[in-house]
């Protein structure tokens, strides 16, 4: 049998005194709220959100939808014809409109017979509430895009005051967050029928 030590030690353990606990606290909370704070301006760097207002891009985007977009979508690429936007509006900055960008750069885009067509083609337009009974034709400028919203017949958009400038847009519409029953990611479809 092992022999156990016959004395046992009564030191109590180390307790830390009430300042140096409470500076640690401090110290826990500043470290907290740093990081809480990196973290919102970090994801205030990547994204932004917007309240859809109005019946404009139904049925994709309803009134009252909140919609989650991304920053970093155009800093290296541009938008491309289907995807659906985020902008500062041309006649008045403040405000930000989301629409689905139907002409790029260059672009020709003309309305006839409750059709679109964008350089000759037709679109195919699954996402749209009915067809447009509007009529007329747009050259796209440089730097600048031809926007609509997908419900046609309501929507203030490029057919109204023009282009968007590509300076003004904020980023790609990614998904709707809220109300939690609306959750979706939003499609972002190329409309062009092959000829």
């Amino acid at each position: 049998m092992e022999n156990l030590p016959t004395e046992f030690s009564h030191e109590a353990p180390a307790v830390e005194p009430p300042k140096t606990r409470s500076s640690r606290l401090v110290w826990d909370v500043i470290e907290t709220l740093l990081l809480a704070l990196v973290l919102f301006l970090g994801i205030n760097l990547i994204t932004a959100r917007i309240r859809v207002g109005g019946p404009s891009m139904q049925p994709t985007l309803y009134d009252g939808e909140y919609v989650l977009v991304n920053r970093l979508a155009y800093k290296w690429a541009k938008p491309r014809l289907g995807e659906v936007i985020v902008f500062r509006f041309p006649r008045n900055p403040r405000q930000e409109y989301v629409k689905r960008v139907i002409g790029t750069p260059g672009d020709e885009v003309y309305i006839t017979n409750k059709k679109v067509f964008v350089n000759g083609q037709l679109l195919d337009e699954p996402y749209i509430s009915e067809p447009p009974r509007d009529y007329g034709t747009w050259r796209v400028p440089e730097k600048s895009l031809f926007v609509l919203g997908d419900n046609r017949n309501v929507s203030s958009d490029s057919r109204d005051w023009e282009f968007v400038p590509l300076e003004n847009v904020v980023g790609k519409a990614l998904a709707v967050y809220w109300p939690p029953s609306a959750w979706t990611l939003i499609a972002h479809t190329n409309p062009l029928v092959s000829p």
